[in-house]
């Protein structure tokens, strides 16, 4: 006996609401932008410069002794946060000192590192530093920009593939929803002021590839049906496709989320923030590519026939039973 995801025969009307499904993620992209304008992104010392301690102690961390005793050192703003994670044993408690780099320093000098560290020393003798990171503001203004580069080159070259590969009305849904995929991401970020790493952006740029995989094999198989059906009305074509790839579209999805689900569980602190964005970036990807991209298709109409036929057209994997 096989598991299904999906009845065969399936015929939902992906487009019955498609208006109200646009306005939810118009209304989404604009509190994205709204809380990222107001508030702007967390972000970690990869992008904001300073250094980051991270200490491990047998007694329980207690961040107000932790702040009070870094107050004579005269550091400024100290981020102090206790890292929760099911995975540490019953006497490893683990906190994070975060010290934004001082007017003047390219970064936090070793003497103040030590001193802080003779410091926390004072609250829990048997304290140690597993690891301690420092970036300079200089190189993080670096790293900001160059992320951000690194996102819009890819989504242009998607753009440019799919409309290579497509037409240029594909490229455009397809663009849209990234952007979408993209913003939301953002945004989540900038509402909950998760941490904004490095990590992050590796996890945007994962995001990308996996929105458009999951976008290219809805429009193959709309490329394929409108030669097929030459004469079926373009809202068919688009609910016929999608309904044709819907057990592959969520298959992939549910195994993906599985995955993540037991990295965030049990994969412990560092990795939290980027397995987070993917869980995100999974669930509205798998939205965008069905209610964005062949929304703005449908908007935009599409070309009906070609004179050659394309004998690659089409997913071969499309049908499998999930």
């Amino acid at each position: 006996m096989r598991l299904k995801l999906v009845r065969d025969n399936t015929s939902i009307d992906f487009f019955a609401k498609a208006r109200i499904w646009l306005g939810i993620s118009l209304l989404m992209m604009v509190v994205a932008l709204g809380s990222f304008l107001i508030q702007g992104l967390n972000y970690g010392i990869d992008f904001q410069g300073g250094t980051s301690i991270r200490t491990q102690s047998e007694v329980v961390v207690d961040v107000a002794a932790y702040r009070e005793a870094l107050v004579p050192l005269e550091l400024g703003d100290v981020s102090i946060t206790e890292v929760f994670d099911p995975s540490f044993e019953a006497d490893q408690n683990v906190a994070m000192v975060r010290i934004q780099a001082q007017a003047g320093e390219e970064s936090v000098t070793n003497e103040t590192i030590t001193a802080v560290q003779d410091a926390l020393r004072g609250v829990s003798p048997n304290i140690t530093f597993p690891s301690v990171e420092s970036v300079g503001p200089k190189v993080s203004g670096e790293l900001i920009q160059t992320a951000f580069i690194a996102v819009a080159l890819a989504v242009v070259a998607i753009l440019l593939y799919i409309w290579m590969r497509f037409e240029w009305q594909f490229a455009v849904g397809a663009v849209l929803a990234l952007t979408h995929d993209v913003a939301l991401t953002i945004g989540i970020f900038s509402e909950l002021q998760i941490k904004f790493d490095l990590a992050i952006i590796a996890a945007l740029l994962t995001i990308v590839g996996y929105s458009i995989n999951d976008t290219v094999i809805v429009f193959d198989r709309v490329r394929e049906n409108l030669r097929k059906y030459k004469k079926l009305p373009l809202k068919d074509v688009l609910n016929k496709s999608i309904n044709e790839t819907l057990s592959r579209t969520l298959m992939t999805s549910v195994t993906t989320m599985l995955a993540l689900l037991a990295l965030f569980i049990l994969g412990g602190d560092v990795i939290r923030g980027f397995v987070f964005a993917m869980m995100w970036g999974v669930l509205i990807g798998t939205y965008s590519s069905i209610f964005v991209a062949s929304a703005a298709l449908l908007v935009l109409g599409v070309k009906r026939d070609w004179s050659k036929p394309d004998s690659t057209a089409g997913n071969q994997f499309s049908n499998v039973d999930a």
